[in-house]
């Protein structure tokens, strides 16, 4: 793993995106991406640029099971309000949260296969989630209907207007399919992260820590702040 430790978001995703522009330079065509506030604002950096990506697909690693692309707190809603509504992607692709589990987790992984991820956008969890893949997912997983955990329904409760409307399940991107990417940037802020992001970098490798199956990647870059990297020894 490299990593970067920038002064803020607003550098980290400066340099996730200078990062990104020499990937496509290099002939990506493919994109991983994730929700969240970690992304947000290097969406912003992206819809501000010139930089054309009518010629890129994007996959991305996750979707609420039971909410609509419609729905305001559906990450099809996310990506539409905070990317793809202002910068157009030859092919878009978010898991359907309607669907059926079995034929949607089939459909998805099938989408995986068919367009190899050059470049996959991550963020991470207090927990050292990836995509939605929390502590005891197996490292051989593959898209499916997961169940979350109380730390990440309580995370996510500040989205919504009711507890009771914060979903308990998601589809999402396994770790197998994730570390099929051809290269990982990883970005973290804020010291919430710095347990998760020491555990991931320099802890052992194990299922309990989701995270730390990217130390078994070739190419991973980490981006963080000061906060989010203080716990790092080396």
């Amino acid at each position: 793993m490299k990593v970067f430790i920038t002064k803020d978001k607003r550098a980290g995703s400066q340099k996730a995106f200078d990062l990104m522009q020499q990937e496509m330079e290099n002939g990506a065509k493919v994109f991983g991406l994730a929700t969240g506030s970690t992304p947000e604002v290097l969406y912003e950096v992206m819809t501000e640029s010139d930089t054309d990506f009518s010629d890129i697909t994007s996959i991305n690693l996750d979707e609420y099971v039971g909410l609509s692309p419609e729905d305001p707190q559906s990450y099809r809603y996310f990506m539409e309000k905070h990317l793809f509504s202002k910068k157009p992607f030859k092919k878009t692709y978010v898991p359907d949260g309607l669907a059926e589990e079995t034929k949607e987790s089939e459909r998805y992984n099938k989408v995986i296969a068919e367009n190899p991820i050059d470049l996959q956008i991550l963020g991470i969890g207090t927990n050292a989630h990836i995509g939605f893949n929390e502590p005891g997912s197996s490292f051989d997983s593959e898209t499916r209907k997961v169940a979350l955990v109380e730390s990440t329904i309580e995370s996510n409760k500040v989205y919504f207007e009711n507890e009771e409307d914060v979903p308990r399940y998601a589809f999402s991107m396994g770790i197998k399919s994730i570390l099929k990417s051809k290269k990982i940037i990883l970005m973290a802020y804020g010291k919430n992260k710095a347990e998760a992001i020491q555990k991931m970098i320099e802890g052992p490798v194990t299922e309990d820590v989701p995270a730390s199956a990217l130390q078994n990647h070739p190419n991973v870059i980490v981006i963080v702040d000061e906060e989010a990297g203080s716990l790092l020894n080396r």
